[in-house]
């Protein structure tokens, strides 16, 4: 893992600028493994910066302990800490992940890092994939986690154990006598996850195929190119056809493109301009508009504090 993780930060050195690094843990065994690789790693090359970041949920009774242990264990890499306590409480998953992120990237944003990394795994990956898959995702949802991820035009987010699963993080976890923190919540089973984790996942292994998590990564493979090669054509679309001045997409052109494409270059339209997220629904109603060859006077949708207007020429936003 070692030669791995040394040969991949090799290449991230060639291709971006990296002297700074901000890495958000959690304190788990693959917080510790990506921690020590770290350290492993900038004694050979001591000019990069390294800081560490963890988010305190508050959910466990041991939370204060867990924080005192990941200080000491910081300590002796000689690397800053900074440690963020969530006041409002809140047990569900979605909303607590979206407070990390939110505080990650602010945190990055306001000390100019271009480079987050956090110690997400293969393992990660496919219950990222069932979880989303059951909450009806799309082709963007299943292939959401990958080694790469621009968050901006100057943040970038890294997982470089994306490949690794937990097996062989905590072999070498083990193998240099870490001290990994037995964190109680992943045995609670009110949480998703960790039915996914501890119950759905060894069932399906054992009752319909072995090797299904080999077969879902295949799968997933296939779909983050089939995503990337609708979302580079999505792209070149936006990027031809919108105004050089205003908020609009010429109508004759979009609407020569199949309706997945339709869909996804409108949404860009609406989140380049107002980083908002749409609903499927008001797409589907814009499109309709858009295809209805009888329809060439001016429409008006509203959603939120935002107009779409369609005409002959143009589909365009107040």
């Amino acid at each position: 893992m070692n030669r791995y993780f040394s040969k991949l930060m090799n290449q991230f050195i060639r291709k971006y600028d990296l002297k700074k690094i901000l890495i958000a843990i959690s304190g788990g065994q693959d917080s510790i493994c990506l921690m020590k690789l770290i350290d492993n790693f900038t004694q050979n090359h001591n000019y990069i910066e390294v800081e560490y970041i963890y988010i305190d949920h508050q959910w466990k009774i041991d939370s204060k302990m867990q924080i005192e242990h990941l200080i000491n264990y910081c300590k002796n890499f000689k690397k800053k800490l900074t440690i963020y306590q969530i006041k409002k409480i809140s047990l569900s998953e979605d909303i607590s992940r979206k407070y990390r992120y939110h505080i990650i990237i602010r945190h990055a944003t306001y000390y100019k890092y271009k480079i987050i990394f956090t110690a997400h795994t293969k393992t990660d990956k496919l219950e990222t994939f069932f979880y989303n898959l059951m909450r009806g995702t799309g082709i963007e949802g299943v292939t959401s986690l990958n080694l790469h991820r621009k968050y901006n035009s100057t943040l970038n987010i890294f997982r470089p154990l994306i490949k690794q699963n937990r097996i062989n993080i905590n072999f070498f976890c083990r193998r240099w006598l870490l001290p990994i923190w037995s964190d109680t919540t992943n045995y609670n089973y009110s949480t998703s996850r960790n039915r996914i984790r501890n119950e759905i996942f060894p069932y399906l292994k054992k009752y319909f195929n072995i090797n299904i998590e080999k077969n879902w990564l295949i799968f997933l493979h296939n779909c983050y190119y089939d995503n990337e090669y609708i979302k580079q054509k999505v792209i070149r679309l936006y990027l031809k056809n919108k105004h050089n001045t205003y908020i609009a997409l010429k109508k004759s052109s979009i609407r020569k493109e199949h309706f997945t494409i339709q869909i996804k270059v409108l949404r860009l339209l609406i989140y380049h301009n107002f980083k908002i997220e749409t609903s499927g629904n008001l797409l589907i109603k814009i499109i309709n508009q858009i295809n209805n060859k009888q329809s060439n006077y001016n429409v008006q949708i509203i959603y939120k504090f935002i107009k779409f207007n369609i005409n002959q020429n143009w589909i365009y936003i107040i």
